[in-house]
């Protein structure tokens, strides 16, 4: 184990007993409220008040196993009956958890007294006259071990068993998941209407500002071809219009790739990041981890995470180079574009935002980390059969 890692288990350890700590401090505030409010549910007038005590001390605790445990169990709307049950059982649990890490911190005090004990040669208890035979000095510490671990058992089940209650007392309701599910769709279909309209946009831009003034000039260039009296300035005019036809065909090609790549559909995601590489004019590096192709859908949105943070990374950041990671993991596809440009993106930005609804469409998970001075990453997972 590494020296990171046992930093980060004995923080860990150190904080699951600073929660058990409060949470016992806590408990003794509960059975207090419990015994004293209790009486008062009988009178109609007082019971939003105790309800409303209840919701603040379970906020706090919850608040408090978030902090002490880290990554917080999710909770619904809760009140009246909820708050009360859970109160009860949660008391219940502070109890059980300080009194175990009581019992853990007098067994550590009692084993260094034994052990120096042993250590010296003296007798363990005042009465004895002489010292511990091996055997005797076995049997001790072993039942002393013993009763330590089920006493650290016992607080880390304290600590489960408070998310545990969490989860059942105050977890959403099949009915709230529902709401919740149906406002995120809402808001999801919204951003997907939104990410096509600007789609539409940036096209009628690509086409307006670009394949359009190509074919103009095009134009311009054949019909002073038409005009001209010399064979030397026909011919002139004539190349001049041949280089311009070619220009508006790649101008014309970039488009419709920006659009739907058919390489896409051809070979999937693999060839199609290709082909973003090697469009690229900054060297990109491709990992590829896929023991099997993702479905269309998945890898539509996945290419154009790719292709518009590869896009935004040479158009802003001046990168060195890109790195572009795609990995499948069970049922999740990952994929990463890391740039060590100048940093500073946000994802706030037209073309981020654009795909990050892209991404909530496909019930999938957006991020950017752009710190000032780089590196940005710029990461999407989605969901894929």
């Amino acid at each position: 184990m590494s020296s990171s890692n046992r930093r980060n288990l004995v923080e860990r350890a150190c904080c699951a007993l600073l929660g058990v700590g409060l949470g016992g401090v806590g408990a003794v505030v509960e059975v207090v409220y419990l015994v004293v409010t209790l009486p008062a549910l009988a009178v109609p007038a007082a019971r939003q008040r105790v309800y409303a005590v209840g919701c603040r001390l379970t906020e706090i605790h919850c608040a408090r196993v978030a902090w002490c445990y880290g990554n917080p169990e999710e909770t619904g709307d809760f009140g009246g009956g909820r708050v009360l049950r859970f109160l009860v059982v949660r008391a219940a649990l502070g109890l059980f958890g300080v009194i175990n890490m009581l019992g853990l911190g007098l067994g550590l005090i009692l084993a260094t007294y034994v052990v120096r004990q042993l250590v010296t040669g003296s007798p363990i208890s005042g009465d004895d006259e002489v010292p511990p035979t091996v055997l005797t000095t076995l049997g001790v510490l072993g039942v002393g071990a013993l009763v330590m671990v089920i006493l650290a058992c016992g607080v880390a089940g304290a600590v489960n068993l408070e998310r545990m209650a969490i989860k059942y007392f105050l977890g959403p309701r099949e009915e709230e998941l529902l709401r919740r599910r149906v406002a995120e769709l809402a808001t999801t279909r919204a951003g997907v209407v939104e990410a096509v309209n600007e789609e539409r946009r940036r096209i009628e831009r690509d086409l307006h500002d670009g394949v359009q003034q190509r074919l103009v000039a095009l134009g311009m260039l054949l019909g002073r071809a038409r005009r001209a009296t010399g064979q030397g300035s026909v011919d002139e005019l004539m190349e001049l219009a041949h280089l311009e036809a070619q220009q508006t065909l790649k101008d014309l090609r970039e488009v419709t790739w920006r659009i739907y790549p058919i390489a896409l559909d051809q070979g999937g995601l693999v060839p199609a990041l290709e082909s973003v590489a090697e469009r690229s004019s900054v060297p990109v590096r491709l990992d590829f981890d896929l023991a099997e192709r993702p479905d269309a859908a998945t890898e539509t949105v996945a290419y154009f995470v790719v292709s518009e943070a590869v896009t935004n990374a040479v158009k802003h950041a001046q990168p060195d180079g890109i790195d572009i990671s795609v990995r499948k993991e069970d049922l999740w596809l990952t994929v990463s574009v890391r740039d060590d440009g100048g940093g500073g993106a946000q994802q706030s930005g037209t073309g981020l935002s654009g795909l990050a609804r892209r991404v909530a469409a496909a019930d999938g998970e957006f991020d950017v980390d752009s710190p000032p001075g780089g590196p940005t990453v710029v990461s999407a997972r989605l969901p894929c059969a």
